[in-house]
């Protein structure tokens, strides 16, 4: 064997004794002759540089191969795992599994020696690109879930989750009254999700003042949670002539603190009534604040003449968002086969229905994070398809030397898919790290105002829904996994015989 090795190194060798060594390892490997494979398998690999013509260049690859592949055979059969690591010390034996793929994976991405200085930039604007792609996503869905959230419970605040009220009312806020019992209240607040029940009546008016006059709707109510929250100055109503008036009703009829003022209300006669101010409140919603003074449902009553069980519905709030529909029909089945004592229908709505501009706006706001993030993982998949294209130009010696020591093409695939994976996996991590903190800071600082005449809020809301963070992440791994299959195909087109004759 020795000299017919001699004689291919030499170029002296021809094809038909090439064709006896071939015979020979097919012959099969016994113990003692692990050393002429050794032999063989290094001399093949000088033969690679001074042999001219492409025939006998991949004969020669594919012999290498076949040694490499009888090595590992011998050492699985004869159980001499770690004596197959060292069969081929100078160029390093292939045993064909995942656990070696992660190892050079990670050898070559984390060794400093991997990456050239023509290279490094390159690589580092594609981690820049994942960073970047997954720090907006997430910002973008913490920005239009805060937002979302903080325009609903604005909405709520002003007219709750679901309102039950005469079904013979218009659309106007002189609603017809409806007589509530014990019975009633206590059948809706022993349903699943319900929060909190309360009683409203609503009756439209116009303010006069010395200098001016408004149009505004006057709302009695029992309950004060959402007001007291957004109360700026003053105290809460608690008689039957003081009022609780917004921040731009009181610049624009020039009241104050303590002022009084007149309200008319016109029904079949004109009544006034004397009322008083007791505290100021802003929501931000400028056309909710300008309609709305609040103050005792005992006003109303006193109004219309109605009696002490009379209102205008019944206002009720889950415990949760996500439950709104849900608890929207049981309501509704909990009431509409019953009447009120004096045989009033009753019917059933929620804030959605009530108010159908205001969240179809907000739905246009789900159509905006579709599109930011298809436009960012087409930004993050360029990057990573970049980066991916890079590593593997960057390593051509490298794959030429590997599918010559016999690792076959998706066994070099999947070391660079491995690379591109820890790439990815850099980024998202900061992405995410970057994008946390940044939806952090503006929750706790409010560093970034909004204009709340026309966003309704004097500042980017944020939120922290997790559960959309994380199927983010999972579906832009997935997504970016996809991705790589394309550009490292690229490996299968590198020939080992080619690579070697030009080193």
């Amino acid at each position: 064997m020795y000299h017919t090795l001699h004689g291919l190194v030499s170029g002296s060798v021809g094809i038909s004794q090439l064709r006896i060594l071939e015979v020979h390892s097919k012959k099969g490997v016994s113990q003692d002759a692990i050393g002429d494979i050794k032999f063989a398998y290094q001399h093949l690999g000088l033969l690679l540089r001074n042999v001219s013509g492409s025939t006998m260049r991949t004969r020669v690859c594919n012999q290498r191969k076949r040694y490499s592949q009888q090595a590992y055979e011998y050492a699985r059969y004869t159980n001499h795992a770690k004596k197959a690591t060292k069969i081929m010390p100078n160029y390093g034996f292939i045993s064909m599994n995942v656990e070696s793929e992660w190892k050079i994976a990670k050898r070559l991405y984390f060794s400093e020696e991997g990456n050239t200085r023509s290279t490094r930039p390159a690589v580092r604007v594609a981690l820049i690109g994942i960073i970047i792609g997954i720090l907006v996503m997430i910002v973008a869905i913490s920005v239009v879930v805060g937002f979302k959230r903080e325009i609903t419970q604005k909405v709520a605040g002003f007219g709750s989750h679901i309102q039950v009220v005469n079904f013979d009312n218009n659309s106007t806020y002189e609603l017809q009254p409806i007589r509530v019992s014990d019975s009633l209240i206590h059948t809706i607040e022993n349903l699943p999700h319900v929060a909190c029940v309360s009683s409203f009546a609503t009756k439209p008016g116009i303010i006069k003042t010395d200098s001016a006059f408004q149009g505004i709707v006057f709302k009695g109510t029992d309950y004060w949670a959402y007001f007291a929250r957004n109360i700026v100055a003053g105290t809460l109503p608690t008689s039957i002539n003081e009022v609780l008036i917004s921040t731009e009703t009181a610049k624009q009829l020039q009241l104050q603190l303590d002022d009084n003022f007149l309200c008319y209300f016109i029904q079949d006669e004109l009544r006034v009534r004397r009322l008083h101010v007791v505290g100021l409140y802003n929501t931000c919603m400028s056309e909710m604040d300008k309609l709305f003074i609040l103050g005792d449902i005992a006003m109303v009553r006193q109004l219309n003449g109605w009696k002490d069980n009379q209102v205008s519905g019944i206002e009720v709030l889950v415990d949760d968002l996500r439950h709104l529909d849900n608890t929207t029909h049981d309501v509704y089945f909990a009431t509409a086969n019953r009447l009120d004592e004096e045989g009033n229908t009753l019917y059933t709505q929620n804030l959605q229905q009530l108010n159908p501009q205001i969240f179809g706006w907000l739905d246009l706001l789900d159509m905006n994070v579709v599109i930011i993030i298809i436009l960012m993982l087409a930004v993050s998949g360029f990057s990573i398809v970049t980066g991916l294209i890079i590593l593997i130009l960057d390593s051509i010696s490298l794959i030429g030397t590997l599918k010559a020591l016999g690792a076959n093409n998706r066994f070099v695939r999947r070391i660079f898919v491995y690379q591109a994976i820890m790439l990815i996996g850099k980024g998202m991590l900061w992405g995410n790290v970057i994008g946390l903190l940044l939806c952090v800071l503006q929750h706790v600082t409010h560093m970034i105002p909004l204009d709340p005449v026309s966003y309704y809020v004097s500042y980017v809301p944020m939120a922290f829904p997790w559960g959309w963070w994380l199927m983010l992440n999972v579906g832009t791994l997935f997504v970016s996994w996809l991705i790589l299959l394309a550009p490292s195909a690229i490996v299968t087109q590198i020939s080992p015989a080619k690579v070697m004759h030009f080193e």
